[in-house]
């Protein structure tokens, strides 16, 4: 998501970077230009009114006119803006300490991802807050529903609560409150009903389930990929049942954003979650200012460090970190980056993370069907061509095309995507305030 918007926000940014004194016009021009692509995104039009003239309003000050790197002053400006549309600070999960039990109902439309996003976050509050959580099978309009959610339900580890041939939901998740008590589970994730569209039988039975259960968090799954309904149907949920947060699936699809863009600022409940992928851990945390700074093509060193902490012991992170830092990062050490690349997401996904990567690197350059090519290339080299790739000439690239069953220009190709990376990894590197940042991460 965001592709689009970010490419033009880069560009924008990239105009009056680079300028020494910047007037009014310059930057009536570029906030135009940011009115322009923000509509094309498909934001709310009073959001995208009110975004533009609070940022001129500050932008057109002393402080950036008379700034004496006046390029950036309005960068941060434009940054800060963007932080507050979507939502500010982080907004975490208000649930009860561990001696009690808290419950979460999820709500949505009929394929908005509900059923697979409570599936996932029960795996994400097991595996990474210790929590003991229970699922209800508390869809009983959709076929397959329930059996859906026990199959996801065992595949996290997580005990599926369901009432077989039972009709009436209020009593499912009753019925599965009282277990779960009794069992000493500390979360219970209830899987509600959706429809294909909005009417009065769903609103009334999800009022009355959250009436026998009493919340403590009513999440709201919006599919990103219907835009601007999504926002219409969260405030119908708002203003019928009450929402407490909302997470948008479908977060990784080729669509232009204007829905995250829009939500906080017109239903003003928070994005708490982003769906990001097909596979059952592909549920993040929503960060406002990690998402901004991916927008306005900054990167997001953070997040990169967090997804490799992951896979990494801390020794390891480590023994990389100053690797980058020196600029000995070897074939060797990108092999291992190649065995580790699909455990980490896709490599569009990635490459936004990194400072400088976006616009330098593609995903053609790291293609993650050639990632087996690669990885068996490097493994027809000697020990001494890894650690030195620049005596690879045309003989040793003969002998390893022909060694791990490739061509030349594949060799050469990895070696232009090796270089490239060595290249970047050089300007991050440089980066003083973005290394002293990635270093206290990994540590």
């Amino acid at each position: 998501m965001f592709d689009s918007l970010s490419t033009k926000f880069t560009s924008i940014m990239k105009t009056l970077s680079g300028k020494s004194k910047i007037t009014e016009k310059n930057i009536r021009d570029a906030m135009e230009e940011i009115k322009i692509s923000l509509l094309d995104a498909d934001v709310n039009l009073r959001v995208v009114r009110r975004f533009i003239n609070s940022t001129l309003e500050e932008a057109l000050g002393e402080k950036v006119l008379l700034s004496v790197d006046p390029g950036q002053q309005f960068t941060k400006i434009v940054y800060d803006k963007m932080v507050a549309l979507l939502g500010g600070e982080d907004q975490a999960l208000h649930l009860k300490g561990k001696d009690a039990t808290s419950v979460i109902l999820m709500m949505g439309l009929q394929g908005s991802g509900k059923t697979t996003t409570a599936a996932k976050l029960a795996n994400m509050l097991k595996n990474k807050e210790g929590r003991k959580v229970m699922l209800v099978a508390a869809d009983l309009v959709r076929p397959a529903a329930v059996t859906q959610l026990q199959v996801l339900g065992d595949k996290v580890g997580v005990r599926v609560f369901s009432i077989p041939g039972e009709k009436d939901p209020v009593r499912v998740a009753r019925e599965a409150l009282s277990t779960a008590r009794h069992e000493l589970y500390d979360t219970v994730i209830v899987d509600t009903s959706g429809r294909m569209h909005l009417d009065e039988v769903l609103m009334n039975e999800i009022q009355n389930v959250a009436r026998a259960v009493s919340p403590d968090e009513t999440l709201f799954v919006a599919d990103a990929m219907t835009g601007q309904n999504a926002v219409t149907i969260a405030q119908e949920f708002e203003s019928k049942v009450g929402i407490s947060g909302v997470v948008l699936s479908k977060f990784d699809s080729d669509t232009r954003g204007g829905a995250a863009l829009s939500l906080k600022s017109v239903v003003g409940k928070p994005l708490k979650f982003i769906g990001t992928g097909e596979k059952i851990g592909d549920l993040e945390v929503f960060h406002p200012d990690r998402i901004a700074q991916r927008i306005l093509g900054m990167g997001d060193v953070v997040s990169l460090v967090e997804k490799a902490q992951e896979l990494y012991d801390e020794k390891e992170a480590e023994k990389l970190a100053r690797k980058m830092q020196k600029n000995t990062f070897d074939l060797q050490d990108y092999l291992d980056q190649l065995e580790q690349m699909n455990k980490m997401g896709s490599v569009d996904k990635l490459i936004e993370m990194i400072p400088g990567a976006k616009g330098n690197i593609s995903e053609d350059d790291i293609d993650m069907k050639q990632f087996e090519i690669q990885k068996a290339i490097i493994k027809s080299m000697t020990k001494f061509e890894r650690e030195n790739y620049r005596i690879i000439g045309p003989s040793r690239r003969k002998r390893i095309a022909k060694g791990s069953g490739t061509s030349v220009a594949d060799v050469n190709r990895l070696l232009k995507t090796f270089e490239k990376q060595k290249l970047m990894l050089r300007k991050v590197m440089n980066n003083k305030k973005l290394m002293a940042q990635m270093m206290k991460n990994f540590s």
